[in-house]
């Protein structure tokens, strides 16, 4: 069996630029870990956009091969948890953040960062999904763990085209809510309404009443994967005791708030993280998108890629231009 594999890799120049290249490289010079993974797919997600251009809070050492996503093949194991030729999926930790990710044919990674591929899904479908459509998914179980239901009201996605908005637009709409997506792309319309968004609002709308310490109470619940003022305006707008799950920031690490709608309307900001979320969380949230919340129809999200095609995706993501899932095939 060859040990030499293709991989997307970022290197650093002296002068602070970051050239991508697809490259040849050796097993023997990933890092160690119970598990060598084939993969066959990853996915593209606005955090290996910015492992891609150097940002320091994502990835400080460099040659790098990004990709927080895989699924593959365990192609050897030294715990007993795993054989090879198993099918696993790998997500968050550090995976391709400083250690090299699934933007290579292969990866060497510890046992505890990868569970086993859940009934329902494949490798294919389970990166169609990644990181985007877990949170997704983490998103919602949050949101209905703090009471929401289909009966509390009209749930609101913003980032709706986006790699969690498209599929938390799909899974609301899927188990029953009626759902409202917030979009600043009028070409998308369409797109939204196919996935089960009942009405779409701009993302002046969504904006308008910052100058308002309330709106008027209106969300059930609120996917947020943008931060900032549209966050804040949110919150604001939630029904008495309803929450918003919080898992972005593209827009806005800051929320220019007061706490005039926690104290008064009794709502809930909540926060939501895929990457250091335990394991058996984890598994859990893969198990019900393989089982009860599996979505039908889903290569309509996937935007397929290769290793030589991930550069203009990954300008295309910071530029705010990608739309839906980036498939990333490694397997050819």
């Amino acid at each position: 069996m060859s040990s030499a594999y293709q991989a997307f890799r970022v290197d650093k120049t002296e002068d602070r630029k970051y050239p991508r290249s697809v490259v040849e490289l050796e097993a023997a010079d990933l890092p160690e870990g119970e598990l060598l993974i084939d993969v066959a797919y990853s996915s593209l997600n606005y955090k290996d956009a910015l492992s891609a251009t150097g940002n320091p809070g994502v990835t400080r050492n460099f040659p790098h091969t990004p990709g927080i996503d895989a699924a593959g093949v365990v192609a050897e194991s030294s715990v007993a948890a795993f054989s090879p030729g198993d099918e696993v999926i790998a997500i968050g930790f550090d995976l391709g953040m400083n250690t090299a990710g699934g933007f290579g044919q292969k990866i060497r990674i510890p046992a505890g960062w990868a569970v086993p591929m859940p009934s329902g899904l494949d490798l294919r479908t389970s990166m169609t999904l990644g990181t985007a459509g877990f949170t997704a998914a983490l998103c919602v179980d949050k949101l209905e763990a703090a009471g929401m239901s289909p009966e509390s009201g009209p749930v609101l996605v913003t980032g709706s085209t986006g790699g969690v908005g498209c599929v938390a637009v799909k899974l609301l709409a899927k188990l029953g809510y009626e759902v409202h997506a917030v979009t600043g792309k009028a070409a998308q319309h369409g797109f939204l309404n196919s996935l089960g968004a009942s009405a779409i609002m701009s993302r002046e709308e969504a904006l308008a009443g910052a100058d308002r310490p309330l709106g008027r109470e209106t969300w059930g619940g609120v996917v947020d994967t943008v931060g900032g003022q549209i966050l804040v305006n949110a919150v604001k707008s939630l029904r008495y005791g309803m929450s918003l799950a919080a898992c972005g920031l593209v827009a806005s690490p800051e929320i220019p708030a007061t706490v005039l709608p926690f104290i008064l309307r009794h709502v809930n900001l909540l926060g939501v993280d895929s990457v250091e979320l335990p394991l058996a969380q984890k598994e859990a949230i893969w198990r019900k998108l393989g089982g009860e919340w599996r979505l039908d129809g889903l290569d309509d999200l996937a935007r397929p890629l290769r290793l030589d095609t991930l550069s203009a995706a990954i300008d295309r993501i910071l530029a705010g231009e990608m739309v839906g899932r980036g498939l990333v095939d490694l397997s050819a």
